[in-house]
């Protein structure tokens, strides 16, 4: 019995510990100013498999184009694509449009709150149900997502993490850990500050050990065997940029009008379909002196080094692979599209569209953004 009231006391401490740390290091990011279930949801869905820095700017301007859930549902997919240009993974964006049109239709607008009518929805699993459900009505679920895995297993002095070959069997194990870990009176916060310990301080490599609450009760203190990420795999990808100006109607001043020539991805193909791109090179391998630019482009595990090459209108149909509808698209016309992330990209980089400019996201004690 003596023992059962240490260990409660131990874990209550490191509770207290952590959510004083986090009281005094998170973010300040734009999510986390606000309880509104959809605004929350939309933060959850952007930030799988994306990196924070690359969330903030698009989620504030997502927001700004749907600021409600119904407002997302009445949207057209395209727009709903050309708003998330750029964060990559586009099924995402479909199926929380998807989503939003079932809320909308059957259950009057208003996102279920707990998680496991969450749940129901397409495109939301166990872990979206949770951390919407725990932040915006601080249901006592837990989160475990990739950075609280590798914070639990290493806290427990466990081996790989389920994602790599840890198997069910321990993530099973780390589920159980963080429902038992878990703050019942504030399982929001905790969940967040659990999440922000794995991006700040009990980071994949070089972990800052010594910054740590949960340091005086783990078992590795320091980085934990995990398999052999898999290798990268390189491609050469080429792309042609194929520009004409035409006259402005007569009844508007000024001198022409660029346009620019974009394919639409067909609606059968597997990765990111109905989403516009610059046309296909037929040879990937360009001439030194004939390149625009070159550029690398990671998707998954393939680094494309992609060549872009400027083509002139009257060769697009020998130089360029056929296949998706063509489109010719005034410039300030393209910014609005549902871009290919690459294409967006090299269309930045060409100064043909504007660069956003990011809002810079507060950092406190000196902690680098993740």
């Amino acid at each position: 019995m003596a023992r059962r009231d240490e260990d409660q006391g131990k874990t209550s401490a490191l509770r207290a510990g952590l959510l004083e740390w986090y009281g005094r290091n998170r973010r300040d990011l734009p999510w986390r100013r606000s309880r509104n279930p959809y605004a929350i949801w939309v933060a959850e869905i952007m930030l799988q498999q994306t990196r924070v820095v690359v969330v903030v700017e698009r989620y504030q301007q997502f927001l700004k184009r749907f600021p409600t859930l119904v407002s997302l549902a009445l949207a057209p997919e395209q727009d709903v694509l050309a708003m998330w240009s750029g964060l990559g993974y586009y099924r995402r964006a479909r199926m929380l449009h998807k989503a939003a049109q079932f809320v909308s239709e059957n259950l009057q607008g208003n996102l279920p709150v707990k998680a496991e009518e969450l749940r129901i929805l397409p495109g939301i699993g166990v872990y979206t149900a949770a951390a919407v459900a725990s932040i915006a009505h601080n249901e006592p679920v837990a989160v475990v997502d990739g950075n609280v895995e590798r914070v639990l297993c290493r806290f427990a002095g466990w081996g790989a993490g389920s994602r790599k070959g840890g198997g069910t069997a321990l993530r099973r194990k780390v589920e159980d850990l963080a429902r038992r870990f878990l703050d019942r009176a504030r399982p929001g916060d905790f969940n967040q500050a659990m999440m922000e310990l794995g991006a700040t301080v009990c980071t994949p490599r070089n972990p800052q050990c010594a910054a740590c609450p949960l340091m005086p009760e783990c078992k590795t203190r320091g980085e934990h065997k995990t398999a052999r990420r898999a290798a990268m795999t390189s491609r050469v990808a080429a792309y042609a940029l194929v520009m004409r100006a035409t006259p402005r109607p007569a009844r508007r001043r000024g001198g022409n009008t660029q346009q620019m020539l974009l394919v639409q991805r067909p609606a059968q193909t597997t990765v990111m379909p109905g989403m516009w791109e610059l046309p296909t090179l037929l040879h990937a391998e360009v001439p030194a002196s004939e390149l625009r630019m070159t550029l690398r482009h990671a998707i998954m595990q393939v680094n494309y080094y992609v060549h872009i090459r400027s083509v002139g209108e009257e060769d697009v149909e020998v130089m360029t692979a056929a296949g998706g509808e063509r489109r010719w698209v005034a410039l300030h016309e393209a910014a609005g599209m549902a871009l290919t992330g690459l294409t967006r990209k090299v269309l930045m980089r060409s100064r043909l569209l504007p660069s956003p400019a990011m809002d810079a996201i507060a950092r406190r004690r000196g902690e680098a953004v993740v």
